[in-house]
Parts: C-alpha cells; sequence; structure tokens
C-alpha cells in the first residue's frame, strides 16, 4: 500500500522531524501535540530546519512553502482526523500513554491504516496486541536529530506481517537522505542496545575520575572517529532520556551491564537534563 497521508501524534523533538521528512518527500502530515505551545514550538522548528537548508541552497523558497503547506497541525485529534494510511505516535516513552494512543486510533481509523511507533526501547508487539490489528503494527525508530541521521530501524513485531512491513520499509526508503533496516522486537533493538550502554560506561569513566568530560568525548573523536563524543551526545539527547532507556533495559534484561550510572541519576534529579536545560554534562549551553 502506498502511503501518502499521514497522522503524527507527537510534535516534539522526534514528532517533528519525522513530520518534516514525511512532508519533504511529498506527503500530507497532520500534527498533533496536547498543548498548543509544543505544536507551536514542533512547526517553528521545522521552519528553521528547512530555512537553513534554503540559506544554504539545498532547497529554494517555493520548495520550502510547500513542505510547509503539506503539514497541518491541532491540539484535540479524533475521529475526523484518522482517515490516513500511517498513524505513527512519538511521544515519550511512557508505555501506557502509547497503548491508550493506539486503542484509539483502533476505534477511528480505516482498515487500511497501518500503526507505527517512534519508541526508542518499548516492545512494539505489546503495542499491537492492544489493538485488533496487530498485523498492522510496526516500529520506525528514527534517529534524533531527524533530518540528518540516516538511519530509519524498521522494527517487526511478533504479529507484523508481510504487507505491512514492504509498506513501510518502502515509506523508510522513499524518505530523504533515510535508509530503512529490518530488525526483531527486543529491548532497545539494535542501535539503542549498543550507543545508550556505551554512553552510560562514558558517564562510569567521569564518575571515577579516569577522565573529565573533554578528555572522554576526545577519545571517541580522534580513536574511534565518532563525529561527537558520548557526552556530548548525552546531552543532545537529554539525560533523562538516557536514564530512562538504561532503566528499561536494565529492568528488561536484568544484567548489570545495564545499570544506569549513579551520576546520570544524580544529574537527572538536579535537572541537569543536558542542552535543552542549559547545563549537562557541559555546561556552555544557552537556554
Amino acid at each position: 500500500m502506498e502511503i501518502k497521508k499521514v497522522l503524527m501524534i507527537g510534535a516534539g523533538q522526534m514528532g517533528n522531524g519525522i513530520a518534516q521528512v514525511m512532508a519533504m518527500s511529498g506527503r500530507q502530515v497532520a500534527m498533533f501535540d496536547v498543548k498548543q505551545e509544543f505544536v507551536d514550538k514542533g512547526i517553528a522548528t521545522i521552519e528553521k530546519s528547512l530555512n537553513r537548508s534554503v540559506e544554504k541552497g539545498k532547497m529554494t523558497q517555493d520548495e520550502k512553502k510547500a513542505i510547509m503547506g503539506r503539514i497541518t497541525t491541532g491540539v484535540e485529534w479524533g475521529p475526523k482526523d484518522c482517515d490516513v494510511d500511517l498513524a505513527m505516535e512519538a511521544v515519550i516513552e511512557d508505555m501506557d500513554l502509547k497503548k491508550s494512543i493506539f486503542k484509539k486510533l483502533d476505534g477511528w481509523c480505516p482498515e487500511r491504516t497501518i500503526f507505527a511507533t517512534n519508541t526508542s526501547t518499548l516492545p512494539v508487539t505489546a503495542m499491537g496486541g492492544v489493538t485488533s490489528r496487530p498485523h498492522k503494527m510496526i516500529g520506525m525508530h528514527f534517529f534524533s536529530p531527524v533530518p540528518i541521521m540516516k538511519l530509519i530501524e524498521g522494527v517487526v513485531g511478533l504479529a507484523t506481517d508481510e504487507e505491512t512491513y514492504k509498506s513501510i520499509e518502502a515509506l523508510g526508503n522513499s524518505l530523504p537522505n533515510k535508509t530503512f533496516i529490518k530488525v526483531s522486537d527486543s529491548p532497545g533493538f539494535v542501535g539503542n542496545r549498543i550507543m545508550v550502554p556505551m554512553m552510560n560506561e562514558a558517564i562510569f569513566t567521569l564518575f571515577e575520575g579516569v577522565a573529565e568530560p573533554d578528555v572522554i568525548d576526545n577519545v571517541a573523536l580522534l580513536g574511534f572517529n565518532h563525529p561527537i563524543g558520548p557526552l556530548r551526545l548525552c546531552d543532545a539527547i537529554g539525560l533523562d532520556t538516557i536514564l530512562h532507556v538504561m532503566e528499561i533495559l536494565y529492568g528488561e534484561y536484568g544484567d548489570t551491564k545495564y545499570r544506569p550510572c549513579p551520576l546520570l541519576r544524580k544529574y537527572v534529579e538536579a535537572g541537569w537534563l543536558g542542552k535543552k536545560a542549559g547545563r549537562g554534562f557541559y555546561n556552555d549551553y544557552k537556554k
């Protein structure tokens, strides 16, 4: 099935990025969030991103205007908004909230609609299990920042059928600068199961006094050829998000290698969440 109309629940960092690339690919997108201020911030982020592309000569003002024209927004979504080919959520990593969204979508969306989650850690199969169409549930794990990062993890749940997978694979590979890679439904999938424990270990080296943040990051930059150091990446993603992922991995696998570093927990308790809070492992951000 060709995906032409998309409903996006969540206008935050991931939601607005996904809405942007969907619209850039020529699709109609309706983006919703629970507060108007969240929606306004999301659409402003999209416009700022597109403005940078115009300034760099990667697109024209007319192309930018056309992309923005394919995105509609709102606060309260209901049955009238659900006649879409793909209904996707990019809300916080809260399983109860995600399940409640898919229960509503299941009652309001037509039979053709595919459901997708941008979860980075939680089980896709469990989300599909609360609907009457678990065969139409799939994960589309985009990486941040969405317009720049190339990877989409296509997470296949236990009940996901081949038709659903093929439709979403085609969608993923049609998005600008994106490659769709199939993975199984396992906590953390592949990306976060490798990346987040690495960042947690970097925090342990800071906690244990092995080196300062810039030294730790430079080891990754110069020794591993990473484009960004693990501590700076933690700040970019949000330390609260990193802690939440580690807690899920630790809970699901029960392996001490997934135990969150005490320093990570302390920073989150202090509200030092990284770039979005103006302070994290680095203190050179503007609030």
